[in-house]
This record gives C-alpha cells, structure tokens and sequence, in this order.
C-alpha cells in the first residue's frame, strides 16, 4: 500500500511574517490597499480629532477603511467578526499592519461615516471615470429591499400598538389573578414558568408605552399615518417576492457600460414612485462634482421599472428633456409578443372583472355597450377623477340585476345593484395631455421596446453581485443615516471591484 506522508491543517506554527510579501499583486486586497494609499484623499477624517497635542494617537482611517472594506467584500459586516479577522487571518492582519482594532472602534468607525462616505463615494466614481468605466450614455435606475436590525412583529400604528398593551395588561391580570387561586408551592414548575413570562410581557409592554410616550404615528405621502417601527422608527414594511420585510429599500442609478453604480441612497419606504426625482437629482450633482457636468442626462438616456411610473414623474423628465424609457403596470399585457400569454394561465387566476377597455363607448360618448351588449348611458359627461377628466356611464337596475354575466361583471355581486365605468380620453383635469400616455406611446415603440430591454441588463446585475456573491443581503445597522452608509459601503465595494476587474492599477 502507499505511504504519504502525515499532515493536518489545524495545526500551528511560529513564523517570521512581513505584512507587505502577504498583499501581493493582482488581488483585491492589492487594489483596496492601493487605491486608499494613492488614489483617495482621507483628510476628511482629520477633523474628527483634536489629539494633536494632548490625548491617545487614534487608528488611521487608511487602516479600518481598508480592512471593513475587505470585511464587507467577503460578506462580513459584523464589527466583532472583524476585529477577530485581524486577530486570525492573515490578509487582515497584514492589511491592518498589525494593529488590531477593537470592535468598539470599528462600529463607531462605520457608524458616524455619514459626512466621509459622500467624499468617499465620489472619490471612487472619478477614479473610474478617470479609467474610462463610465459610458454616461444610459442609465437604469431601480432598487433592492433588504431587511434591517428589526422586527417586523415591532411595527404599527399608535392605535395597534395600545390595543397590544391592552392585551398584555389583561393577560397579565389573569394570570396573576390564577396564581392567586392556587396553592403557593415553592416546588411549582409551572408557576415558574408563568412568573417568567409574565415578567417578559410587562418589560415589552413597558418598552411600547415608552415608545407612544414619545412617539406620534407617522404619516405617509397621502398624508395618512403608516406604520411606525419600536426598534428602528425609520424602516418600514416592505412585500417583497419572499413575503413582507421589516426594512429599506436601497436605490442606485447604474451605468451601462460596466454597470458602475453612479449614485446610491437608502429609503425607509416601500413604495418607489417618490424616489425617481431625488435619484435623478443626486446622479446630476454627483457628475456635476466629479466631471463638472452640469447635466449628464442632456445626451444620456434614462431606464427605471414600473415602481417609478407616475403622472408626477412622466410630467418631471418631460419638462427637464430627459429621454427616459419607464414601464407602467400594463406594459407587459400590450406587448405583441405576449398576445397568448392569458391562454396559459390557469382559470382561477384568469377570473376578473370586465375592465373599461372590454366596453364600447359610442363617438359622442352617449352611451357606452357593455360585454352583455347592454347600454349604459352617462352619468357625468366632464368630471374630475384622481385629476384626470372623465366621462362616467351608469346601467339602469332593469338590465344590471337580471344579467346574466353579474359574477364577471361586478367585484360584489351580492351587495352591488349597477355597474358603473369610467372613459379617460387622456387628458388631465385643466384639459392638457397626460404625460403617462405620452410614455405609452413612446415605449410601446420597436425602438423603446428595445431600449427598455437593456434595462434588465444594466441595472439589476449589481444587486446580483451585491446580495448573491458578496454576501451583502441585510442591513446590520439602524436608523435612515446608518443604513444609508453601509449602503453606500455595499455599493462601494461593488465599484471598487469593477476597478479591480476592468481597470488599470499600477504601483
């Protein structure tokens, strides 16, 4: 039989180490620690401290930029699970020189960066428009929900929660009013057991009535209140694909080049029709800053998801010339290519109500004929509906209660006598053309069809290597400014290989 020699990897050994043979050329480590040394300019840190004459020197901002982010480029977000890598990994150590950081200063390192991350983040956006990474010829916006250091169970309103304190308090009442009734033995387990719990439901419902002593609801954009959070009063219920997340959605503006991101920001809302304007102003002033470009999108195209269709939106990039290419909700159901599509969908799934576009309106809008071949004549021949005119159509009770297609026709049968449709010729309520229909037209093109298929090509790649290959697929930190850094941290890093992978790093 053969005979190999033994060995084992857990094993240790004492050896002589210079930090600089350990970061060698070639590797991300290499990049990261040359970039930092050469290329970006961290006097910004400098104002932080005042130790110049009296006090403890601090860690230099070179050595914890490098090793959190080396920390995040392999999914490591948690400042104790760095502090260890600088204890036991070797590319730690030698990125740190040595130095080992506590994990107290590296979460406060990260976690103040609010005013250094812009300067960062801009820093490394000249160096790859420097290196000729950025094509400034289209642009996709979109976002990705991540969930933050929060619980969803914590969300409500403030009526939502007073009612669960409610609860707590008469669960509470109860069972001590049970432990009354019973036997005191000092050898009762599930008395113990109860003792527990009902210490545990009075520090949470002491936690909520700190909270509504201090808190008011918060309000939505309609002006209505939302849900608000106990843990982090900044993040917000999200539906994503996998079902609903106590989080932020992180937007970025990407380029289609090499899918550098140009701009990045958090939001602590789900709903992403309010977001278009301010990544589009935060694109322009990053260029402006970087390229003294006062404005990238007078030549640059612009892509963004359904989530960003609005009449308030379409109005904005018409009036700032923007050739912007975004998708409404019913963009799929008019693509040609998809005519066939309902036929392989299952019954109950195609079971809906009659929609506008399956009645007729007459050319005087008198009247209207419905899929039963009824008419319904006009209830309102120039009315405001949502601030677009209309033209409303009423049936008499004589056709709408005995027919036969009620089930397909009305939403509550049961409880609903009439059906009633409204017509939009398109226009808003002071008589104008809506804008949404202008971008109907314009991307239901060959050519905007086609530009807004490279959409998908350009924007969602980077939320790929961010969530799938990095590891970056939730937010450690709390709070709007917080997540917004180490967004911005995830996205850095992003750039920062893009750098490593297509562009040019001497030294």
């Amino acid at each position: 039989m053969a005979k190999y020699k033994p060995y084992s990897y857990s094993q240790g050994q004492f050896i002589p180490v210079f930090f600089n043979k350990q970061i060698q050329k070639g590797t991300l480590e290499y990049t990261l620690s040359y970039l930092i040394d050469h290329e970006l300019d961290l006097s910004i840190f400098d104002t932080r401290f005042s130790n110049d004459e009296t006090g403890a020197p601090a860690y230099d901002p070179r050595i914890l930029l490098k090793i959190v982010l080396f920390a995040y480029s392999r999914g490591i977000t948690s400042s104790r699970a760095i502090a260890a890598c600088c204890e036991e990994n070797i590319l730690f150590m030698a990125l740190s020189a040595n130095s080992r950081p506590h994990f107290t200063t590296i979460a406060d390192f990260v976690s103040t960066m609010d005013r250094e991350i812009s300067s960062l983040f801009l820093q490394v956006l000249l160096v790859c428009d420097q290196q000729q990474l950025i094509g400034k010829e289209m642009f996709a916006i979109d976002g990705c929900k991540l969930p933050s250091n929060a619980a969803k169970e914590w969300s409500g309103t403030r009526a939502d929660f007073e009612r669960k304190v409610a609860k707590m308090e008469t669960a509470i009442a109860r069972m001590i009013a049970e432990h009354r009734k019973q036997d005191q033995t000092s050898g009762n387990d599930q008395q113990e057991s109860e003792q527990r719990y009902i210490a545990k439901l009075k520090k949470q419902a002491d936690k909520i009535k700190r909270w509504l002593d201090e808190h008011d609801d918060r309000t939505g954009s309609g002006g209505k209140p939302i849900k608000s959070n106990i843990t982090d009063n900044e993040s917000a219920k999200m539906a994503t694909s996998k079902g609903v997340i106590q989080g932020y959605v992180g937007v970025a503006s990407v380029d289609k080049r090499h899918q550098i991101i140009v701009n990045a920001e958090a939001f602590g809302q789900g709903q992403e029709h309010d977001l278009l304007q301010p990544m589009i102003a935060g694109t322009r002033a990053n260029f402006e800053s970087i390229a003294d470009d006062p404005d990238v999108f007078s030549e640059a195209r612009l892509t963004a998801d359904s989530g960003y269709h609005s009449e308030k939106n379409m109005e904005f990039v018409y009036n700032e010339g923007i050739d912007a290419y975004i998708a409404d909700k019913r963009f799929r159901q008019r693509d040609p290519r998809f005519t066939d599509a309902q036929r392989h969908k299952s019954d109950r799934k195609r079971t809906k109500c009659f929609q506008p576009r399956d009645f007729i309106f007459a050319d005087d809008l008198s009247y209207c004929t419905c899929p039963a071949g009824k008419r319904l004549y006009r209830s309102g021949g120039n009315i405001r509906v949502k601030n677009y005119r209309a033209t409303k159509f009423k049936g008499p009770k004589s056709a709408c209660l005995p027919c036969h297609l009620r089930c397909s026709c009305l939403r509550h049968p049961e409880r609903t006598q009439i059906r009633q449709v409204a017509f939009f010729p398109g226009t808003s309520a002071n008589g104008g053309q809506r804008f949404t229909d202008k971008m109907k037209r314009k991307i239901d093109t060959t050519i905007g069809r086609a530009i807004y298929g490279l959409r998908l090509a350009i924007g969602e790649p980077p939320f790929a290597h961010i969530r799938s290959t990095l590891g970056l697929d939730r937010f450690s930190l709390r709070g709007k400014k917080k997540v917004n850094i180490q967004w911005n941290m995830f996205c850095l890093i992003h750039n920062l290989k893009k750098i490593h992978n297509y562009g040019a790093v001497t030294g």
